[in-house]
């Protein structure tokens, strides 16, 4: 049994499932440690065998503890993907899923819809909520039918919008995007779940970094100001000239564009 430790965000352990599938397919058994609501997506797609909150008291044949205080510090030192960073670091090869092979909830509440989400697990990264307004208005003469996802970090959300879906699990907000037509959000753990989960995904980022923290997927269209100044994150100031609107808005409409010109003539397919 190999005992695997990674405390952090969601989308600091997504980030860490293409070791727990190498892993698996070398023939590991393999005990995770640490949020049990997001380890629990890959034990329900077999890369884990057991789960806890906690480190278990008995014997275990190897351990990989990603912590400052453990076997592999949990970023890079330089900038480079942080997936990347772990599978040298371990000298694991192989290659990984780019989609979570997860079904769709039945009776899916987000079945069909461009999901929005404008919230992340920092006030820090979320641009001006009107983003978000413009979005789903120009996604309305687009044809696109606009829901935002509530999670536990998002009740603030509540007092702006009326038509969301809330849920604080996250297996099961993945399997409602697994049939999400489009995702736009920030630079949070819901987008990356998001992505993972195969669904066309439009990221802000701001003052945090795409080149270490981009996400796990085949369908993703990082949006960015690209100011000189960033990344910065945590240490933002209060300008916040990377989370402008209008420049961000302009760039996700550039990014929309592309994604069609890659559809067609598969447009129907959204």
């Amino acid at each position: 049994m190999l005992l695997f430790y990674r405390r952090g965000g969601l989308g600091d352990t997504l980030l860490t499932f293409p070791l727990l599938e190498i892993l698996k397919k070398s023939g590991k058994s393999i005990w995770a440690v640490g949020n049990t609501d997001y380890f629990l997506i890959a034990k329900e797609v077999g890369w884990v065998d057991f789960v806890s909150s906690e480190v278990p008291q008995r014997d275990f044949e190897e351990k990989i503890f990603l912590s400052y205080e453990g076997h592999l510090k949990p970023f890079p030192d330089k900038r480079e993907w942080v997936v990347d960073y772990y599978l040298r670091s371990l000298k694991l090869k192989g290659s990984f899923s780019k989609v979570l092979p997860l079904k769709p909830l039945e009776k899916n509440p987000l079945k069909g819809y461009a999901v929005l989400h404008p919230s992340s697990g920092s006030f820090k990264k979320n641009p001006p909520l009107e983003l978000f307004f413009w979005i789903e208005n120009f996604l309305k003469r687009e044809g696109f039918k606009s829901i935002y996802l509530i999670g536990e970090a998002d009740q603030w959300l509540k007092d702006y919008v009326k038509n969301y879906y809330e849920s604080f699990s996250p297996l099961e907000i993945a399997k409602a995007l697994k049939e999400a037509r489009i995702f736009v959000g920030n630079d949070s753990g819901i987008s990356h779940l998001a992505s993972y989960c195969g669904v066309i995904s439009f990221i802000f980022y701001g003052p945090t970094d795409p080149v270490i923290w981009r996400p796990i997927g085949e369908k993703i269209y990082i949006i960015s100001a690209n100011l000189p100044c960033s990344p910065c994150f945590p240490y933002v100031c209060s300008q916040r000239e990377c989370l402008e609107a209008k420049t961000l808005f302009e760039g996700f409409l550039k990014a929309y564009r592309e994604m069609l010109n890659f559809l067609v003539p598969n447009k129907d397919n959204l």
